[in-house]
């Protein structure tokens, strides 16, 4: 598990096991994560999307507390994936990093509450399975248009994104700030804090 220049996000590298018959991993342990985070990872929920090529999910995340930890994988063909630090009054706020998740690496990416999270699919279809922390919950759920400007995402050249109708519509970053939407850095500390000691 490795840090990434992200505070609070970590990319997970396993040992894949591969002969004859195909291949074998490990793509989580719960153990190895809660040695780096300090406490065990809470799995409330589990998805997966299946996108076809250029097709862009994110920027995503949820209000803190109690926000929405998520474990990302590409289990078939390959994304871009990228977290961006969302989180008001922190050091890297408005940063983002990405990482090529694909069926050959088997990489994982791991994002604390009040992270942002958006992936391309870069393959002719993609499939990703993420587990999360919290269910879904509509009404804490908010978004940063991934195109933003201000974000300067360098998402993959030559393909057209696909939005949702909901993506399309999202705020800005700046928007998003001014509206009391994105979650404050000493909040998501606190929480981190609080899951630590629970």
């Amino acid at each position: 598990m490795e840090p990434m220049q992200i505070p609070d996000a970590y990319v997970f590298t396993p040992t894949v096991h591969q002969d004859e018959r195909g291949v074998f991993l490990e793509w989580f342990r719960a153990e190895d994560l809660a040695g780096v985070l300090g406490h065990r990872f809470h799995l409330a929920q589990a998805n997966l999307s299946v996108s076809r090529r250029g097709v862009l999910r994110g920027v995503h995340f949820a209000e803190v507390p109690v926000g929405q930890a998520k474990y990302v994988t590409c289990v078939a063909g390959a994304v871009l994936d990228v977290v961006v630090d969302l989180r008001v009054g922190s050091p890297a706020f408005g940063r983002w990093e990405s990482v090529l998740l694909d069926d050959v690496s088997r990489r994982g990416v791991y994002l604390s509450e009040g992270l942002g999270h958006a992936f391309m699919a870069v393959s002719e279809q993609a499939t990703v399975a993420y587990m999360c922390s919290q269910p879904y919950a509509p009404g804490r759920e908010h978004g940063v248009h991934p195109l933003d400007p201000e974000l300067g995402i360098a998402w993959p050249e030559g393909l057209e994104p696909v939005l949702s109708p909901k993506d399309e519509a999202a705020p800005t970053l700046a928007e998003a700030r001014s509206r009391g939407l994105l979650p404050g850095y000493a909040d998501c500390l606190a929480y981190y804090e609080k899951l630590r000691t629970a």
